[in-house]
């Protein structure tokens, strides 16, 4: 049996995957009591990520204190046909013990691929000598098909190159992410079978909201209906526990009528999903890092909250649901953005801007997705091992 006093050494690569970072693990790496799901699996990644910190800084951990750098990856090779690697996500509370196993982290796809390549998890007769490597990634949290283009150059996964994505600082290779059939769940992509509906908030308003079940459950609502111009940056949002409280409030409701809970009070344990975010028409504005943009470079504005906090730039299912979205006429998405057919839109965020594609069918009197489409990057930043006292294991 191991001394309690001891640390124990994992092995796990720290990544960045489009504008989040994460600790990836290789599934037969981790502790055998860690295989599984389970309570042990959970302390486990809560002892290596830094929670919970009451403190909500992380610092005896890998956490850095946000939704977007609190965040773990499970991958093994796919047990799924046509597939190359099995993807599961874990985003860590902050401040409590909870992992959230509700949904996908669109951001860290861009870093599935390579990882699953550099670890053998991929055929190596997939793997090009230099080009292109298409990666067929199982996402398990929501039981759907990603596809990866990672760029390959002298057998290896190229990670420099020019490609820049606002809300990152340094240019890397670029990765392209194509999400099949990203309605998620069972049922209608829109699960009142309204692209707009009517959302009752006791103690609040009413309001005009559209609710979509693509990349990730997502409630739209009108900037101007809630107080908001769409232009917010963090610091607008972030600091004002009242406004936080009240979109939780928000985004606890809509969660009772999308059908993902069936009381508000089950909120507070599904926290990274459904996401809550606000449109508007586009105007002009200046980003978190000072850049001007000007409303012709952008369709619309959207705003998002992940984990109870505004994001810093998008997260990337959120911005799987703005696509699919804005490629139906008539939601709020769409709306802001000049309304009409569309199957791409550029849209303004707190850290500047991104272009997303999607393709939208009615079928049988009800909207179909078949993929979403978006550029993204992705850079091992370590590896090596994670180290944990002993006793997070025999929790």
């Amino acid at each position: 049996m191991e001394n309690s006093m001891n640390q124990v050494k994992i092995p796990a690569t720290y990544m960045r995957g489009g504008t989040s970072k994460g600790v990836f693990f290789s599934l037969t790496d981790l502790p055998e009591a860690a295989q599984v799901p389970g309570a042990a699996r959970d302390s486990i990644l809560l002892r290596v990520i830094g929670s919970p910190d009451p403190y909500g800084q992380q610092i005896d951990g890998m956490g850095g204190a946000t939704s977007s750098t609190s965040k773990t990856v499970i991958l093994a090779k796919s047990e799924q046909p046509d597939h190359d690697v099995d993807y599961l996500f874990g985003q860590v509370a902050i401040n409590k013990a909870f992992v959230d196993w509700s949904g996908n982290c669109g951001n860290l796809t861009a870093a599935v691929g390579a990882f699953a390549i550099s670890k053998g998890l991929v055929d190596a007769d997939r793997i090009p000598q230099n080009g292109i490597c298409t990666v067929r990634i199982w996402q398990k949290n929501i039981q759907k098909t990603i596809i990866a283009h990672v760029p390959i150059t002298n057998g290896e996964v190229q990670e420099t190159g020019d490609f820049e994505l606002d809300g990152v600082t340094f240019p890397a290779a670029e990765v392209v992410i194509e999400f099949m059939d990203p309605a998620d769940g069972e049922g209608s992509m829109f699960p009142t079978g309204n692209v707009v509906d009517d959302l009752h908030v006791p103690g609040i308003g009413d309001f005009k909201v559209s609710m979509i079940n693509s990349g990730i459950p997502t409630i739209f609502f009108n900037a101007a209906d809630i107080g908001y111009t769409g232009t917010e940056l963090q610091k607008d949002i972030n600091g004002d526990a009242d406004a936080l409280a009240r979109f939780e409030t928000l985004r606890a409701y809509g969660a009772v009528k999308m059908g993902l809970i069936k009381d508000i009070s089950e909120a507070a344990e599904r926290q990274h999903t459904p996401k809550i975010a606000f449109v508007a028409p586009p105007s002009a504005y200046t980003t978190s890092s000072g850049k001007q943009v000007a409303a012709g470079d952008i369709d619309l504005h959207v705003r998002a909250l992940s984990m109870g906090k505004l994001h810093h730039a998008m997260m990337g299912t959120a911005s799987v649901a703005i696509a699919t979205a804005a490629a139906v006429p008539g939601t709020l998405v769409n709306l802001a953005a000049g309304g009409g057919e569309r199957d791409a839109v550029t849209f303004g965020h707190a850290s500047g801007t991104l272009r997303v594609g999607a393709s939208a069918a009615l079928e049988n009197g009800e909207w179909t997705a078949t993929k979403a489409v978006m550029s993204r990057s992705a850079r091992v930043l370590m590896e090596g091992w994670v180290r944990i006292p002993a006793d997070s294991i025999s929790a």
